[in-house]
């Protein structure tokens, strides 16, 4: 991609800041969207409850990337927090939409986020882009969230449903609270560890979306994941590898259940995605296996 301006929400999470990183780092103009009045020119404020966005902080822009959402890992699974899930990923999208959408001149793409938690559990059976959805609160969550792009993708901007998995990185995320407990020794499968986790390293997450910013002919949704998902029980015996750690605890279904309410289920999960359309378009991943995204995220 030549110099371009680019918008990008989310930007002070995992994702988003090390993607704003990139993008700075090869000359591109990077605009974050904030929840306060802007302080900067780089800054352009907005109100995804509000369903506000200042547009005309969006002037200009070539690009989009819409990375803003409540964590889903963070919280306990109450019905409140479930709600405020759904609420920050579908009304910030609709924001995001309809903004570009009254634009004169709106960007040529929009990158909003998504995640594999579309697919819900998929057991054994591998799937990619042209699975349905499956079934439960995540899966329902998702299609909101992708069908909220429909005023973009109407104004004739090119709209991908960025479906991430988990990322592997020791700076945050779900995988950032693992590396302690690995590191501690106290490190081990979850329920019977037979459950598929369908991982990706941070650099080849941003690698990604970089490759989607650039490749014209790709929209819809798009897996953003390793091409191999491995078990949770690999997962651990990698973790305990590379740390040189035993990994002899095991956190039992009940206990997890106890712990994280319905969030739980989805640990206990199982979901086999491949990145089938992230392949066909000529993306290489720098760490496609587990061991080595592990060692990635500890340089």
């Amino acid at each position: 991609m030549e110099r371009s301006r680019i918008a990008v929400t989310g930007s002070t999470g995992l994702i988003g800041a090390a993607l704003v990183r990139s993008l700075r780092a090869d000359g591109h103009e990077v605009c974050r969207l904030v929840r306060r009045p802007a302080k900067t020119g780089d800054e352009v404020s907005w109100d995804p409850r509000r369903g506000y966005v200042d547009v005309a902080g969006l002037v200009g822009c070539d690009a989009v990337v819409h990375l803003a959402g409540a964590g889903v890992g963070d919280h306990r699974w109450t019905e409140t927090y479930k709600k405020e899930i759904r609420d920050s990923r579908v009304l910030g999208t609709a924001a995001v939409a309809e903004a570009l959408a009254s634009l004169d001149t709106p960007p040529k793409v929009l990158l909003a986020g998504s995640a594999i938690g579309y697919y819900g559990d998929t057991g054994d059976r591998a799937v990619d882009e042209s699975a349905p959805p499956g079934e439960g609160f995540l899966p329902s969550v998702c299609e909101e969230w992708e069908a909220a792009t429909a005023p973009a993708e109407e104004a004739g901007v090119r709209t991908v449903h960025v479906r991430t998995g988990l990322v592997v990185s020791a700076e945050g995320g779900a995988w950032g609270k693992l590396f302690p407990l690995f590191k501690a020794g106290l490190g081990g499968r979850l329920g019977n560890g037979r459950q598929y986790w369908s991982f990706i390293s941070l650099h080849d997450q941003v690698a990604a979306l970089r490759h989607l910013l650039d490749t014209d002919d790709l929209s819809g949704p798009v897996n953003l994941t390793a091409p191999e998902p491995v078990t949770n029980a690999e997962v651990t015996a990698a973790m305990g590898r590379v740390l040189r750690r035993p990994t002899l605890f095991t956190a039992p279904a009940p206990a997890l259940r106890l712990a994280l309410g319905d969030f739980a289920e989805d640990v206990l999960g199982s979901q086999r995605v491949v990145p089938r359309k992230l392949l066909d378009s000529g993306f290489t991943f720098a760490f496609p296996s587990v061991e080595s995204a592990v060692r990635a995220a500890l340089r």
